[in-house]
């Protein structure tokens, strides 16, 4: 049994608003910080580093773990609220949607 042209319509108008909804999330920036803000990383909603930032008082040449470590610590805090976004972007979506199972 086929799809009706309303289905169809419908799920032409999904894939839109899907299409939409991932050009946006590009568009969106969130930043993760360690060290007390000692180190910050700004990440897109696609995953694309735009910037790092690193306080000079953190260079210690004898220490170099530590600054590895903060940079480790915010770039992982910057995923963490980007998987968030797209998680609150996407059901929101679905929600506009109206499809049963997605908040």
């Amino acid at each position: 049994m086929g799809m009706n042209r309303q289905m169809m319509r419908q799920l032409q108008k999904m894939q839109e608003r899907v299409l939409k909804a991932q050009e946006e999330l590009q568009t969106r920036s969130v930043e993760g910080t360690a060290g007390g803000g000692a180190v910050s990383v700004r990440l897109s909603g696609g995953l694309k580093v735009e910037a790092l930032k690193i306080d000079p008082e953190v260079l210690d040449p004898d220490d170099v773990e530590m600054l590895e470590d903060l940079v480790t610590a915010a770039l992982n805090e910057a995923l963490e609220k980007v998987q968030a976004l797209q998680t609150e972007h996407m059901a929101s979506v679905a929600g506009r949607l109206g499809l049963p199972g997605l908040p």
